[in-house]
């Protein structure tokens, strides 16, 4: 496949990471602006009131701990800590004084703006307990810098991402001992921010809460990769471009269930969310998809739908771009982000030059393709002898894991102390 020889060429110490100020969006009324950027903010002026800190944390520990699951009955996202996070934010005094709680329900007014109007986005990340025992995130810079991106474009407060990371830190150092031990699990980190006005109205909302839970979860395939079948489908849209698809927003998910559904009667773990008339391939499920062609010059290209405001910013994406970059033979491949359809899939796979494909994402780092039905019609995507799953997508989950688990010292893992 024309992989180079694995070499260390990383950094051998856990990062600090640098300070991140993310602009505030200006909720003014967009009528008068010639254009809107959704990769942008509007106006670089910070939010009023008290910047978000971890230096005041109030820790309040259970006084009934929860009796854990043994590792192998974890279920994703069925089971949660002990303990939970809890910021309040108000327009006038800004973020308040970050708590560490027993986990715990919400109180909120039936009038919520987060029930009515959706001013709601989240994260999706890990903690990982390596060999030694010590306790590592994956790239949280990354998922601040999304976050941050997201609340601004729904005008949710923006925050001092060191700050949140070092606030996550310490729940997750609290709940230590809720990480399994075992190579391929992990503790599933949600960072949500929601408005929290009571009120009816369409409106920036003037106060919000920032709360993070979290979930041990064990290997997404447990006793190996199971490669899906897709159906390419082009009777739902997913995003389209000058939408919010590059926003990791609540709203974005709950409609695309029924194609999922529509789809798994049909015999389809997912769908292949196409856009336009062309077909482009955008996404696959709720992850970024990936092919591999073998191209007329004899070099394999890993090709990847562009960041074009359709397409969510994955941060196992934009790893596997990364690790592709760096350590696949630079005379043998090509790495692209652009634009390619369906149809030429499809020719690919009538030619014989269709290597792979696969999805990317925090939960299954990759899922592997073997068919897409497209107008009722297979499209066969090819595996490894005897495996399920292609070259490519073990190689970048091995060495993706390796990071993850301090296997390999490396910027992306980042050491909790």
């Amino acid at each position: 496949m024309g992989f180079s020889k694995s070499r260390p060429f990383f950094s051998s110490a856990a990062p600090r990471l640098s300070s991140s100020r993310a602009s505030y969006l200006l909720c003014r009324s967009w009528q008068h602006l010639p254009k809107f950027h959704p990769a942008s903010t509007l106006a670089a002026s910070e939010p009023v009131g008290a910047s978000l800190s971890a230096a005041n944390i109030s820790i309040e520990k259970t006084a009934a701990p929860k009796e854990k699951l043994p590792p192998t009955k974890l279920v994703f996202g069925h089971t949660f800590t002990d303990h939970m996070v809890q910021i309040p934010w108000n327009d006038t005094d800004g973020w308040l004084i970050p708590k560490i709680l027993p986990y715990q329900n919400l109180s909120l007014d039936p009038a919520t703006c987060v029930f009515h109007y959706a001013f709601e986005c989240f994260e999706g990340m890990k903690a990982y307990k390596d060999s030694n025992g010590s306790i590592r995130l994956f790239r949280p810079d990354k998922n601040m810098d999304r976050m941050s991106k997201t609340a601004a474009r729904i005008c949710l407060p923006t925050f001092d991402h060191d700050a949140l990371i070092k606030i996550i830190g310490e729940l997750v150092k609290i709940d230590s001992d809720w990480i399994p031990s075992e190579r391929g699990y992990s503790l599933y980190l949600r960072p949500t921010l929601i408005g929290t006005q009571a009120s009816l109205g369409v409106a920036p909302p003037k106060s919000a809460l920032l709360y993070v839970i979290m979930s041990p979860v064990g290997p997404y395939y447990p006793t190996g990769f199971k490669a899906v079948k897709l159906e390419a489908t082009d009777y739902a849209i997913r995003a389209w471009p000058k939408g919010v698809g590059d926003r990791k927003l609540g709203a974005n998910y709950a409609p695309g269930i029924l194609p999922q559904r529509m789809a798994a009667s049909r015999g389809f773990q997912q769908n292949l969310w196409l856009f336009g008339d062309e077909g482009y391939i955008t996404e696959v499920g709720t992850m970024n998809a990936f092919f591999v062609f073998q191209l007329p010059n004899g070099k394999l290209e890993l090709a990847t739908a562009p960041l074009d405001g359709t397409i969510l910013e994955g941060v196992t994406r934009d790893s596997i771009l990364a690790l592709a970059r760096e350590r696949f033979d630079k005379d043998k491949w090509v790495i692209s982000e652009r634009k390619f359809t369906i149809q030429e899939v499809a020719d690919h796979a009538k030619a014989g030059t269709l290597v792979e494909a696969f999805g990317s994402g925090t939960a299954a780092v990759v899922s592997p393709i073997k068919e897409i039905s497209w107008r009722d019609q297979p499209i066969s995507v090819p595996l490894q002898a005897g495996k399920e799953t292609g070259m490519v997508a073990e190689q970048m989950a091995q060495w993706i894991a390796e990071i993850q688990y301090g296997e390999v010292e490396h910027p992306w893992s980042f050491l909790l102390n």
